[in-house]
């Protein structure tokens, strides 16, 4: 049996030194390391199998730390990973102190940024490029960027900065015809056009290679040469490429990106051009993993499976993702005026169902959040009731466009805000754990959090009566419960009493209201009466059931799967402040004033104590003012209980 390139190779370093037989080698047993982690791990497994030639031909090419490369989104660095010194860690890829499934400057000098959202890397590299030319240092910047993320208007706004800039900037336009669905809009369909035009490609290179035997002598010669180039080619095919020569980009391509003798070529070319360069690269999303090139969609991200045949480790149940598809669509067919909108997502935000039964009414505006939010307002406006489902991490980047055009004005736009909480092993860029914090101080916005299934349909049906905007978030993986029929308006700042106890209270808010009631449960075998209360609403407060908890309990405990500034823990003291019932004895479990990292959902909600278990300890300290006493696996509350 063969030995493994991989576990010989000094990585990146020998990359210079392959043969192409080797540089195919080593491409197929990278992909195979990446099927074998991410089919056990869970990962974004498509894109990376993508661009294992690409990170090849970079890293033989560039000088990396020195030589800066910025990933956008970063689904697609595993590749990258393995060859640049953690091939031996790869094995841990997003789990609990393992790996990062993104780009991490902490974990690698060679990851130049971190990235986990879309449409940042030529920011990021204009920024890193210009501050290098501050410096006086002389070392290459790359952005690499998705067709899909280049439709994000921030990586519209960096071209067109630098453009302006003349700075010395690469930009490989990775083009899969993806971005986690099929790329849309008509940017996408330009790059289409680019992507097949051999005639405008043999034409430009026969002018370059006509220009580059002329005695250029003089610069303005050499200037005049170019300007020549481009305005034959542009004569013969006048949309090829002139969207990113007229910002002031060179533009070169497309070309094949599984090619490593002609990426290498063109990068190369590419750095001795002075200003910015877009290199236009088409790839396969999913190469060398077939049921990945068949359907790159499902294989984007992945959760375990058998890479034999492709199946799910675990099929699970229902998820709350699901429940909000298929209420909407019940909604949507008994009132005409419901759209939905998702932003290069309908997959992930369960509007696929929605897109296939109303297509009329569904809109897809690409990786574009702040659009997204805008175009909902104008819809609102018209008299539609838009429903908006952006991932809570997603929503993050369209705050201003959900203050100045929608809350601003009232208008009755419906926010689905899923990944909401610790969405487990794609880490901190990713946990939606700060929404309670952007969207409680809104004046105008309503805000709710389900705790179950059927719950989520009731929210989603009140939401849609209502007047004005409204905000509902709600955890990745399986939903608590079944939906109970038939779906019911919920009063608007009403909470739901769970369980009802003097000795302690609980005032939970969404799916941590099951953990507050499991918690209630083993503190009553300790004789322990603890009032459980479902809060359902962050804005506006049931201040009456907050109240009275505090007047008639001893102690008060609140839970929210949030940061702890600024959420629901903050919006029940301000409440219990101004009614002058602050009390020593209260407890808050909730998520630090940190970023959280990586792991197994679970695990991280057991670290910080969002569970039973911590809840339980939760209510001990607030009774008691001490810790609770371990006794193997059972909690021991202190004997003053």
């Amino acid at each position: 049996m063969h030995d493994k390139l991989l576990d010989r190779l000094d990585l990146p370093r020998d990359l210079r030194k392959l043969s192409m037989a080797d540089t195919r080698r080593l491409a197929r047993e990278i992909r195979d390391l990446i099927v074998d982690v991410v089919s056990n791990n869970g990962g974004h497994l498509a894109p990376s199998l993508g661009v294992v030639e690409l990170s090849i031909a970079m890293l033989a090419v560039m000088d990396v730390p020195k030589d800066k490369i910025i990933w956008d989104v970063g689904h697609q660095c595993y590749a990258y990973k393995i060859l640049t010194g953690r091939r031996e860690a790869f094995h841990t890829l997003r789990q609990a102190g393992g790996i990062s499934g993104f780009p991490k400057p902490g974990e690698s000098q060679c990851d130049a940024f971190a990235t986990g959202h879309a449409s940042t890397s030529i920011s990021a590299a204009l920024g890193i490029a210009q501050g290098r030319d501050l410096a006086g240092e002389n070392y290459a910047v790359t952005a690499v960027i998705g067709d899909g993320a280049l439709g994000g208007g921030m990586a519209w706004e960096a071209i067109n900065n630098a453009g302006a800039s003349r700075a010395n900037l690469l930009v490989i336009l990775n083009d899969n015809r993806m971005s986690i669905s099929i790329s849309i809009g008509a940017l996408a369909a330009h790059i289409a056009r680019l992507r097949t035009m051999p005639f405008y490609r043999s034409v430009e290179n026969g002018a370059e290679s006509f220009f580059k035997r002329m005695p250029l002598g003089g610069g303005l010669i050499r200037k005049t040469a170019q300007a020549l180039k481009r305005s034959l080619t542009s004569w013969i095919s006048p949309t090829s490429g002139t969207i990113f020569e007229a910002l002031g980009f060179e533009y070169l391509g497309p070309i094949d990106g599984h090619d490593v003798a002609q990426l290498k070529h063109f990068i190369t070319q590419a750095r001795s051009i002075k200003g910015p360069v877009l290199l236009h690269v088409v790839t396969t999303k999913g190469k060398g993993y077939h049921r990945a090139e068949n359907n790159a969609r499902q294989y984007h991200g992945v959760a375990p499976f058998n890479s034999s045949n492709g199946k799910a480790s675990s099929n699970g149940g229902r998820t709350y993702t699901d429940v909000f598809g298929k209420t909407l669509c019940e909604l949507a067919r008994r009132d005409p005026k419901i759209v939905a909108i998702t932003a290069a997502m309908p997959d992930g935000t369960g509007l696929n169902r929605f897109a296939r039964k109303f297509p009329t009414r569904f809109f897809n505006v690409g990786i574009a959040e702040e659009h997204a939010v805008t175009f909902a307002a104008g819809l609102a406006s018209a008299g539609a009731k838009p429903v908006v489902a952006i991932y809570s991490t997603f929503l993050q980047r369209a705050y201003d466009q959900i203050i100045h055009d929608v809350c601003l004005q009232n208008l009755p736009v419906v926010f689905m805000l899923d990944r909401a909480g610790i969405v487990g092993e794609d880490g901190p860029t990713h946990h939606g754990i700060f929404d309670l914090s952007y969207l409680r101080h809104i004046p105008n916005l309503t805000v709710m959090a389900p705790r179950d299934a059927s719950e989520l349909s009731d929210m989603l049906f009140t939401a849609v009566k209502m007047d004005s905007p409204v905000a509902i978030r709600y955890p990745r993986g399986e939903a608590v419960g079944k939906r109970r029929a038939p779906i019911k308006e919920l009063p608007v700042a009403k909470s739901e009493l769970l369980r009802n106890g003097t000795d302690a209270a609980i005032i939970a808010i969404g799916t941590a209201a099951n953990s507050a009631l499991d918690a209630a449960i083993e503190l009553e075998k300790l004789g322990v009466q603890v009032r459980v209360i479902n809060a359902r609403f962050v804005k506006p407060l049931d201040e009456a059931a907050i109240i009275s908890a505090a007047s008639e309990c001893d102690a008060l405990v609140l839970v929210e799967e949030n940061t702890i500034q600024g959420g629901f823990a903050s919006a029940v003291l301000e409440c219990l402040a101004r009614n002058r019932l602050l009390k020593q004895n209260l407890e808050i479990v909730a998520l630090p004033d940190s970023f959280i990292s990586h792991g197994r959902a679970s695990d991280i909600r057991s670290q910080y104590g969002l569970n039973a278990k911590g809840i339980v300890d939760a209510v001990s300290r607030a009774i008691t003012g001490k810790e609770p006493i371990e006794s193997g696996d059972n909690i021991v509350i202190h004997q003053s209980i």
